[in-house]
């Protein structure tokens, strides 16, 4: 059972119990129980020799229950199934994401990277210090000594770990434990090891935050305004006092909705819509998603009010693109999308003593955390994280402001704070009042010579920036670009000369949040559909084509084209058999370099089957291969999907879909195969959890091209194509 304590609670039951616990203090130091301060455990060793992983990224799916436990097994030469895990509570000082800097959260594909040499070094630590207790305890040097599976032995001895754990956490950590040499590795790589969290989703022991069930709960759901910036005015909940179950409503102190509360959750739900509430409009959007479109490509269509490539002057752009032999110009339309994770948003807070506890999913435990010491007016160490299980957050649980923590804490401000409060959404509830990928709007324009060879490249970009105005603001915007909104495009590793960006930002229209590879998401698509394009234009083989581009100049440039020979190796690119078609695209995103060909049979009008996708990564070393293959089929998935039939549309400012009717996921039949080829590499860990979406979409798009349609305004089935 994967559970999560208090660091106060750990520290109090290791001061009465023989164990071994390695972590970094506050100034980012190794350290254990016995040299005291502030220690922070990352793995900790029973008397009875088991060994517990503390993981610090939360498990929505992406497999970093298995891949950070993976990493002291290693070290400690033990096998998954001889390590249990324990998600970490909320410490942003020792904790933190290295990437985010004072923060502990997951996202950006960056668990793995960044922890990576964090939990190798513990589980080294741990390691030599078990070493040494036993070689003091026998008398030799523990340089003759191996521990494996639990098993100490050498210099004509043998005995379980266990034995040395009390001596070992005697002992001074060392500063520079010496890691394992990558030949030694049995389980980093392995493509063998089970996930550590697939037997408890199976039989039911894992908990996910809508799992919470606590003594005397009440259940509390939030009644929104249908338009985004709309306030609660006023109500009347006089038809559901007779309701049973039902306990008060009461307006949110921010305005933004109307708390109700009820015994359980089917009561809540029945007395929200049972209550007559009215809303000020004043301030909130009223626009259709078609007047949305409209602004966005006016402003595509005059000088951008950001420069993204200053080192680029524009001047010669212009020049390149008026002497071209041939120009290529087309407009790029991607609708909102919602992130619509199988479990909606939702937790739980209750009363913990002189303080509380919080029950949830947390894909960044830090913001909760001030969050409810702000509102409730606690100090921090009053306040607990636990960690639960996610499922599916694809950036939604994560948010500049904590949406639904801040739900969940005041309403349970509104009560006497001595009964648990539960916040529920429903699945409409997050599709119609969630967070969304704002719409964006592209007009690339690129000139030709004579030869097929790029001249120039004019690319506009418009749409609702997700960073300005929010703490993260200072990490992302440079000189007034948020680079979010055109990642991908500017930083491209195509040796493609004269590239100008500009970007205009548009007024909001609805709660925006970083989506699955973020701006990737929709640059990747104008950008490969772009060089198909141009490729076409040039009477060329467009992988031919793009590896043109990618002459091995940098690093970057050499792993793409590895990626990109490799799906298209393994693809047979260039021999579908006859009805079949195939699309190609290549993207780099998170660090990780993705490849993937989409070979399709039909085409838009009678209908298009996916038969198959091919995908080539270099991940740079893969922990566990097994969910890198995982997380590609998702990521590709997940980009298909939603680009092939789904959107979310306003109509006066109010989202018209309401469910997975209106909102379609991907279903297991739409598509028939996915094979993922992994490239060996001895580089670092990089991300897997969202590189493989990027390049799916448009390698779908450039297959249903060569099928004799080209689709440029998303979602395909609404603009041409029909699936089958």
């Amino acid at each position: 059972m994967t559970i999560e304590t208090s660091r106060r609670t750990f520290l109090k039951g290791a001061a009465t119990t023989a164990i071994l616990a390695v972590g970094f203090d506050v100034k980012g130091v190794l350290a254990n129980t016995a040299q005291g301060g502030n220690l922070t455990p990352f793995v900790k060793i029973g008397a009875d020799g088991r060994v517990c992983a503390i993981v610090k990224h939360f498990e929505m799916g992406q497999g970093t229950s298995t891949g950070l436990t993976t990493l002291i097994a290693e070290e400690l030469g033990l096998t998954l199934d001889q390590i249990d895990h324990e998600f970490a509570p909320s410490d942003p000082g020792v904790y933190n994401n290295l990437f985010f800097g004072p923060f502990q959260g997951t996202g950006g594909s960056t668990a793995m990277a960044n922890s990576y040499l964090q939990y190798r070094q513990a589980g080294a630590a741990a390691r030599e210090m078990l070493l040494s207790a036993a070689g003091e305890a026998w008398g030799v040097s523990p340089s003759e000594l191996t521990l494996k599976d639990g098993q100490i032995s050498g210099a004509g001895n043998s005995a379980p770990m266990a034995d040395f754990v009390a001596a070992a956490a005697t002992q001074t950590v060392p500063e520079n434990p010496v890691l394992k040499d990558p030949s030694e590795f049995r389980v980093i790589g392995s493509p063998t090891p089970a996930r550590k969290d697939t037997p408890h989703k199976i039989n039911g022991q894992a908990i996910f935050g809508m799992d919470m069930q606590l003594d005397d709960q009440m259940v509390v759901v939030i009644k929104r305004s249908p338009r985004h910036g709309g306030v609660l005015a006023d109500f009347d909940d006089s038809a559901a006092k007779n309701l049973p179950g039902y306990v008060m409503a009461q307006g949110l102190p921010n305005g933004k909705g109307l708390a109700v509360f009820a015994d359980k959750t089917w009561s809540a739900f029945q007395a929200r819509d049972l209550i007559d509430a009215t809303w000020d409009d004043s301030a909130a959007e009223t626009r259709s998603s078609d007047a949305i479109r409209e602004e966005l490509t006016a402003m595509v269509n005059t000088d951008p009010a950001f420069d993204a490539s200053p080192e680029v002057d524009f001047a010669d752009t212009v020049a390149a693109l008026d002497g071209a032999a041939q120009i290529i110009e087309r407009d790029f339309y991607f609708p909102m999308l919602a992130h619509a994770p199988m479990e909606p948003m939702g937790c739980t807070i209750a009363p913990d003593g002189d303080g509380v506890v919080i029950y949830d999913g947390a894909q960044g435990p830090t913001m909760p955390h001030g969050v409810a010491a702000q509102i409730l007016e606690l100090p921090m160490e009053k306040i607990r994280i636990h960690t639960l299980y996610a499922g599916g957050s694809f950036g939604r649980r994560l948010t500049v402001d904590s949406d639904y923590h801040v739900e969940a804490v005041l309403s349970f401000a509104m009560t006497d704070r001595t009964r648990p409060v539960k916040l529920v959404w429903s699945r409409e509830d997050d599709l119609t009042g969630g967070y969304y990928r704002p719409a964006m709007l592209h007009k690339a324009r690129l000139g030709l010579d004579a030869d097929g060879k790029i001249v120039g490249w004019d690319h506009r970009v418009a749409g609702q920036s997700i960073f300005k105005g929010t703490a993260f603001e200072s990490f992302i915007v440079r000189d007034g670009v948020d680079m979010a909104s055109v990642e991908g495009i500017p930083d491209t590793d195509y040796a493609i000369p004269n590239l100008s960006v500009g970007l205009t930002d548009a007024k909001a229209s609805t709660s925006v949040c970083w989506w699955r590879s973020v701006g990737h998401s929709h640059t990747a698509f104008v950008m490969e559909t772009m060089m198909d394009l141009a490729a076409e234009a040039a009477g060329a083989d467009p992988v031919d084509y793009r590896l043109g581009y990618l002459p091995g100049d940098t690093p970057e440039q050499a792993r793409l084209a590895t990626v990109l020979k490799e799906a298209a190796e393994k693809a047979n690119w260039g021999k579908a058999a006859d009805g079949r078609y195939q699309g190609v695209a290549v993207h780099k995103s998170f660090g990780s370099f993705v490849a993937e060909v989409v070979e399709i049979s039909g085409d838009a009008e009678s209908g298009v089957k996916i038969e198959k996708v091919t995908c080539a990564v270099d991940c740079g070393l893969a922990v566990n291969p097994d969910v890198v293959r995982a997380q590609m089929e998702g990521g590709i998935g997940y980009g298909i999907g939603h680009v092939m039939r789904n959107q979310i549309t306003l109509e006066e400012g109010a989202v018209y879909e309401q469910n997975f009717p209106d909102y379609e996921p991907l279903r297991i039949s739409d598509i028939g195969a996915i094979e993922t080829h992994i490239i060996a590499s001895a580089e670092a860990p990089t991300g897997v959890g969202e590189p493989g979406t990027p390049p799916s979409a448009p390698a779908l798009g450039n297959a249903i091209a060569a099928a004799g349609t080209r689709v440029t305004v998303m979602p395909m089935a609404n603009n041409g194509v029909n699936f089958v």
